[in-house]
């Protein structure tokens, strides 16, 4: 490289950090009713195209607990990109306002407004499978088992979508009434991917979200769970929100 530096500059030409452009690592944030482990598609996707990638498993316990987990990861990760599915929407739109984050994706995700809650959002527009919400006891809520490959997972392999139900991660109710402090995606840039026949939260609601924060937007056939639907067009969405980062 020193070499390489001696003569260009002996030719008169300047050495431009081409390749340090953009960001080279990536958080990925789950929602309600699943855990980490099913971001591993586009994980593996981003790790073979040279990302570093980093996945949070947020406990779903409680408002402050999921900030925490998140806060706790984005500290260590370094400069950015925090994508976040579902319910991790209202996540990364609070825990993104640290300055290491460069840029947001937003995946079948809400995109909140200071002072919105979840909850509040699915009354204004609500899922079309919003009724196999159920309680799971303890204060807790999950999706109907019977219903979960309907609402949540339709598309994916029946098996894959049989064990979704039986090991999701009920997330705590009150999580829905916790107010947004923060808006990340009003000072920095966003992206957002939409399942068109999404049944969790409602695409029109997406869309409404997405257009108030200004994200370049990505719409795709699929259900809720649309990571694992079509991984590669999500990898590729979160690679242009490292490469463009600035």
């Amino acid at each position: 490289m020193k070499t390489l530096s001696i003569v260009l500059a002996v030719l008169g030409i300047a050495l431009t950090p081409l390749a340090v452009a953009g960001v080279k690592t990536v958080v990925l944030v789950h929602g309600a009713f699943a855990d980490g482990s099913g971001w591993q598609p586009v994980a593996t996707i981003l790790e073979h195209d040279g990302y570093t990638v980093y996945v949070v498993q947020d406990p779903l316990t409680s408002w402050d607990a999921d900030l925490a987990a998140t806060r706790n990861v984005l500290d260590r990760a370094g400069p950015c990109v925090l994508v976040g599915h579902s319910w991790a929407g209202m996540i990364i739109t609070e825990a993104g306002d640290r300055p290491s984050v460069q840029s947001l994706v937003y995946v079948a995700a809400f995109a909140p407004d200071v002072g919105e809650t979840a909850g509040a959002l699915q009354a204004k527009t609500p899922p079309a499978g919003g009724k196999s919400i159920v309680t799971a006891g303890g204060g807790f809520l999950y999706v109907d088992p019977a219903a979960f490959a309907k609402d949540f997972a339709a598309g994916v392999p029946k098996a894959t979508a049989h064990f979704m139900a039986i090991s999701q991660v009920p997330i705590a109710a009150s999580s829905f009434g916790a107010k947004i402090t923060v808006a990340a995606w009003s000072k920095k840039p966003s992206f957002a991917v939409i399942p068109k026949q999404d049944r969790e939260i409602n695409p029109d609601l997406e869309r409404f979200m997405a257009g108030r924060a200004k994200s370049e937007t990505l719409e795709l056939s699929g259900s809720h769970a649309i990571f694992l639907l079509h991984p590669k067009e999500v990898a590729a969405v979160i690679e242009k929100a490292a490469q463009t980062a600035k």
